[in-house]
């Protein structure tokens, strides 16, 4: 019994140990960034119906024509970083750098006023 009780603590604990393999085709950090930024700008521009007229393209679409890079190597990229949770957020934290330094550029050099309103339902 203490055996059986051992064997299912060690599968228990090596099944909870969930390491990513390194993909074969892994987009390199920094052009991993580069896409990040531009699918946030891609949907920032869906969701605010800047011109309804415009149809955008998907982001495999956009992944394809501008990195040709295919949406199932963009996934397990992210899916190997994002395993890595200090760097995925300071992967994230360089894409909110560059948007809000794009901002200034947009606004004037005057930064954007928090809204503390910003996520409620109302």
């Amino acid at each position: 019994m203490k055996k059986l009780i051992v064997v299912v603590t060690l599968v228990f604990i090596i099944s909870c140990n969930n390491v990513v393999e390194k993909p074969d085709n892994l987009i390199d950090e920094d052009q991993m960034v580069d896409m990040i930024y531009d699918i946030s700008l891609l949907d920032a521009l869906k969701n605010q119906g800047v011109v309804s007229q415009v149809t955008y393209p998907t982001t495999s679409q956009f992944l394809k024509s501008k990195y040709k890079v295919d949406s199932l190597t963009f996934a397990k990229s992210s899916q190997y970083y994002a395993a890595d949770y200090k760097k995925y957020k300071k992967m994230y934290e360089e894409v909110k750098q560059r948007l809000e330094e794009e901002t200034k550029k947009i606004n004037g050099g005057k930064p954007v006023a928090p809204n503390p309103e910003e996520g409620i339902v109302k």
